[in-house]
């Protein structure tokens, strides 16, 4: 990439940040703005009628938007939460749909970032088919150590797709076998 389209794209971001408990997007609102999770953990989930389902577990280094609303214009399918205190660096939604009248290739480096999207989504479809829970406790566990100490359980049982005591049962089998 270029020097000047980086500099196009990143001068475009703006330091933001959230206090535990705040939400970056509430379900049903326009999602307006992607960012880039510099430091903290947000929690992307849904409410059900019977229960909030967690979708994802953003921490460092991972964006946080509710995509189809911010391409679409739709409502908002998830609530955004900051479950510490967290910085971001943000762009509206204008100046995403803007970058391409000034970076002569976002088009391609979009398409290349949906992309990513699109197969960490089939990744984590694939995952929930074909693993046990034990599994995906196993692989969930082996990639993101550190936040099984930073985020309350209930809420990795739900990204995993498991109820809170089956996700109870099988960490209590994998720390009294590694003692």
């Amino acid at each position: 990439m270029r020097e000047d389209s980086l500099q196009a794209i990143s001068s475009r971001f703006h330091p933001e940040t959230l206090k535990k408990g705040n939400y970056f997007l509430k379900t049903g609102k326009p999602c307006n703005k992607l960012s880039f999770v510099k430091s903290g953990l947000m929690r992307i989930y849904k409410q059900t009628e019977d229960k909030e389902v967690t979708q994802w577990i953003s921490s460092p280094g991972y964006f946080v938007a509710d995509l189809s609303s911010l391409l679409f214009g739709s409502p908002a399918r998830w609530t955004i939460e900051a479950l510490t205190d967290a910085e971001l660096f943000t762009i509206s939604g204008e100046d995403y749909k803007s970058i391409g009248n000034v970076v002569p290739n976002w088009h391609e480096l979009e398409k290349l970032f949906i992309a990513k999207c699109f197969t960490f989504l089939e990744d984590r479809v694939f995952t929930h088919l074909s693993m046990t829970a034990e599994e995906r406790y196993l692989h969930f566990f082996e990639y993101n150590k550190e936040l099984f100490n930073q985020v309350p359980l209930q809420y990795i049982a739900s990204m995993l797709g498991m109820t809170p005591e089956t996700f109870s049962r099988i960490r209590n089998k994998q720390l009294s076998s590694t003692s």
